[in-house]
Parts: C-alpha cells; structure tokens; sequence
C-alpha cells in the first residue's frame, strides 16, 4: 500500500509537468494563439463624442477620462478645453474648469458652450458681475437662440442688482455644450 502511494506522489506530478509542457509548446508561454484572420478594430469611436455620451449619464469622471483621450488623439482644440472644463465643473473642480475654460476662450473668444459655461462657474463662485459678462458673450454670439443662456443670464442680472445681503437666487444654471445635449447643473455639494 505504501509502495503505490510513493508510486501516485511521484508519477502524478511528473505526468503534470509533461501536459504543462506540452501546451508551451503548441500554444507558446502567453497562451493559445489568436486565429488567423481575425478583424482588426481600425475605426475607433470620438473621444469627444464617448465623453459627451457619458456626461449624459452622469459619468462625469469617466467623460474627462474621454476628454483626455481625445486631447491625446485630437490634439488640444477649443472643443476638448471646453469639454474638459465642463467635465470638471460638474466634478465641482471649480477651479480647475475655470482655467481649462479660459484657455479654450483663449483658443476661440467666440465659442457659446466656453462662454456660457465659464459664467456657470463664476456665478457658483459668486462673482455675479462677471458671469454677467460671460452670459451676455454667450447670448450675443448665439444671436439669443438658446434659452438656458437667456434663463442663465436673466439669473445673472437678477443676482448681480441684489444686495450683498440678500440671499442668492436659487436656480440651476443650465450648462451648454456643442452637440445634442443639455446638462443643468444643480446646487454644487
């Protein structure tokens, strides 16, 4: 008994090994080989358009990782800025938006989501004036199409002419971005 016990300890093992073995070499050291003519993805979707899906969502962090890799793959383009910069405010990176957004208006002083966008930011930050100024860009080189820009700046005014001691009017500012979508951006936590 104890002779055929040494005989399966010593003989299972060794039959391993050779299966094993065997394998390595018929399939290589990372595995079984892909088959021949399998398709190759050439066609890879828009990192802009991935992100701008994933905002809708609400993926926000998920959509800046598109961004990048659009910026990665695009190059830096007003459009990526300002996508990067939306992705971020509703991160609530406020800071962080606030440069990506200036820099897209650096690249474009006309673009209507940077400049719209960029008064979001600054009215979350309480700067009323100044978003004052970014919403009626926004406006005006939109030629007053979009009513999110005409509630945003209407929201604007009405806070900027408020005392400091008055309470801010509560509303969501409504964020806009080139494309189908619209997102509303809600009380910041």
């Amino acid at each position: 008994m104890l002779r055929n016990l040494l005989f399966v300890l010593v003989l299972v093992p060794a039959m391993a090994a050779c299966t094993v073995s065997q394998q390595q070499t018929s399939w290589g050291m990372d595995g079984p080989a892909a088959p021949a003519g399998t398709a190759r993805v050439t066609d890879a979707v828009d990192g802009l358009e991935v992100g701008h899906r994933l905002m809708g969502a609400g993926e926000y962090e998920l959509a800046l990782r598109a961004y990048y890799r659009a910026a990665a793959e695009q190059g830096i383009s007003v459009d990526v800025l300002s996508a990067v910069g939306s992705a971020n405010l509703r991160l609530g990176r406020l800071g962080q938006s606030e440069q990506m957004l200036r820099r897209a208006l650096e690249e474009d002083e006309t673009f209507v989501p940077a400049l719209n966008n960029l008064g979001v930011v600054l009215a979350e930050q309480n700067r009323w004036a100044e978003a004052q100024h970014y919403f009626r860009n926004a406006f005006a080189f939109d030629s007053g199409r979009s009513d999110a820009i005409r509630e945003n700046l209407r929201l604007a005014i009405a806070n900027s002419e408020r005392t400091s001691y008055a309470e801010p009017e509560a509303s969501a500012f409504a964020l806009v971005r080139r494309g189908t979508g619209q997102y509303r951006l809600l009380a910041t936590p």
